[in-house]
């Protein structure tokens, strides 16, 4: 069986790119939920943040990525020594980077760390799972920023979430491994979890790094849009 994120994402508008940073070495750009940030396979997975990006600015390359249904801050580099520089910054975590969640339930304390190892879920790929034996360590820093409720009374907290390590879909496996699926999560929350969102409600609030250039200290903010 393999698992699908297809899903209606009303965020995605035709060839829009909201610049949050330009200069002649970095790119960073507002992803919406639903947009991939890369091309994937086939003629209709082609539109995505990179084929975008070229479009207006040649040289662009990509550094890391988001998930198609995250939204946020995705940095790109212009030209190859601004991407090998980046892309060294984020293999050796000298990255910060912070996401917002709004997940279902109300966590028992108001801070938390997440140290679970994950890997690929092979035979439903692209889930990815907990994996104690042999999985890549992965270690996830959280916040409760505030409690409420769904509009269908549902308890649900908004997290603030610090990743230290980059694996594939972590904040998502973490958080549904601890009882908090992210609401609107295809691959990994409840059906009824999922139905309360229209879009998965994980969004790149900021990252903060050093300019591959310049040596100073660069921080790319987005406003968390739910």
């Amino acid at each position: 069986m393999i698992a699908s994120e297809d899903a209606t994402h009303p965020d995605v508008a035709p060839d829009c790119l909201r610049v949050l940073h330009e200069d002649a070495h970095v790119l960073a750009f507002d992803k919406p939920s639903g947009l991939l940030s890369v091309p994937g396979r086939g003629a209709d997975k082609q539109d995505c943040i990179a084929t975008r990006a070229l479009a207006q600015w040649p040289d662009a390359r990509v550094v890391h990525r988001l998930d198609q249904p995250t939204s946020g801050v995705i940095v790109l580099a212009r030209g190859a020594r601004m991407q090998r520089a980046l892309g060294d910054a984020f293999a050796e975590r000298r990255v910060d980077k912070r996401y917002v969640a709004i997940v279902d339930g109300w966590p028992d304390t108001d801070d938390g760390v997440i140290d679970l190892p994950l890997q690929a879920d092979w035979p439903n790929r692209p889930r990815q799972q907990v994996d104690p034996a042999s999985g890549k360590s992965a270690l996830t820093r959280w916040q409760a920023l505030s409690r409420t409720q769904t509009a269908d009374g549902a308890p649900c907290a908004r997290l603030a979430l610090i990743p230290e390590t980059g694996r594939t879909h972590q904040l998502r496996v973490h958080l549904q491994a601890i009882g908090h699926p992210i609401l609107g999560d295809a691959l990994y929350a409840p059906s009824e979890v999922q139905a309360r969102a229209p879009r998965l409600l994980l969004h790149a609030e900021l990252l903060t790094f050093e300019h591959p250039a310049t040596g100073a200290r660069l921080q790319i903010e987005c406003p968390v849009p739910f």
